[in-house]
């Protein structure tokens, strides 16, 4: 995508909807039913000017005793390399719905050397060296960042490896301690950091702060948003529940400024799981959030 229609979309956005069914990264199934439950909820009738560009073949998480520690990553590099081309291809912003993390893989390979903005309640920073469950859903940046130790064939989908530079990308969200093998990582890369506790004390000044190291560092910036970010009590939809997260409300003027930057050239949404829902009425509070921001 490029920067100038980036900067035409934000004038008049038109959103390029991709699903991305898969559960190929995770540590088990339920994140492929996501494109097909926020539609369903909503998402596309809560959204002026979006065009479902239908779903990539998708994948239902299963064991890999091949790969231990890096479960399922053909398909894993074979479902980024088909959002890249979607990505690269439509003619909108896309707003790619997951599926698991490592979609994101595909958006930042597609929409062509961003910056990236990784709100998210961890940085995503193990390989499968350091994370021997071999889930790859937790190890997405230290692809993009081709960190030792990643899969060769997950840290290729952008082609040159690495597909991103430390001094392009943003952390955001989580609260990571000190001492946390990733939270060092972050500060030994030298990523710019914003955690959850200063967005906390003041969401709108924290995203302005990751909107302005985004927009310095590239042409351009996409932007992750995991769903695990958030509080699970009140938005129980995680794959993997968070429960000192953010507010919806915290969420949603994240992604309301970011989204507002003429330099913003597209969204992945990942990590929401149905089977965790009491009721299929609770994606409603999401969907509302999401297109309040996006708007």
């Amino acid at each position: 995508m490029s920067y100038r229609r980036a900067i035409l979309d934000t004038m008049n956005r038109q959103w390029s909807l991709i699903g991305a069914p898969s559960s190929a990264g995770a540590h088990t199934p339920g994140v492929e039913q996501a494109p097909g439950a926020l539609r369903a909820a909503g998402l596309l009738r809560s959204l002026d000017g979006v065009t479902d560009l239908g779903d990539i073949p998708g994948f239902r998480w299963r064991p890999d005793p091949s790969r231990p520690t890096a479960q399922n990553a053909p398909t894993v590099a074979r479902v980024a390399r088909d959002v890249a081309a979607a990505v690269a291809a439509v003619p909108g912003t896309p707003l790619v719905l997951g599926g698991d993390c490592t979609v994101t893989l595909g958006l930042v390979a597609g929409a062509g050397a961003p910056a990236l903005v990784y709100v998210d309640g961890g940085p995503d920073l193990y390989t499968p060296q350091t994370r021997l469950n071999g889930n790859l859903d937790a190890m997405g940046l230290a692809h993009m960042l081709g960190l030792p130790g990643a899969a060769p064939e997950v840290a290729a989908v952008g082609g040159a490896t690495p597909m991103l530079t430390p001094d392009r990308v943003v952390v955001y969200g989580d609260d990571l301690p000190v001492g946390d093998p990733e939270r060092d990582l972050v500060d030994s890369l030298g990523l710019t950091y914003v955690p959850g506790s200063e967005v906390h004390a003041d969401a709108a000044a924290a995203a302005g702060r990751a909107r302005a190291a985004a927009e310095g560092a590239a042409d351009h910036f996409v932007v992750h948003f995991d769903v695990d970010v958030l509080a699970f009590g009140a938005a129980p939809f995680a794959d993997v529940p968070e429960p000192l997260g953010l507010s919806l409300d915290e969420a949603g003027t994240t992604l309301s400024i970011l989204a507002a930057s003429p330099r913003f050239a597209g969204l992945s949404i990942t990590e929401v799981n149905p089977d965790h829902l009491p009721e299929p009425t609770d994606l409603q509070p999401l969907i509302a959030m999401l297109a309040k921001a996006l708007q």
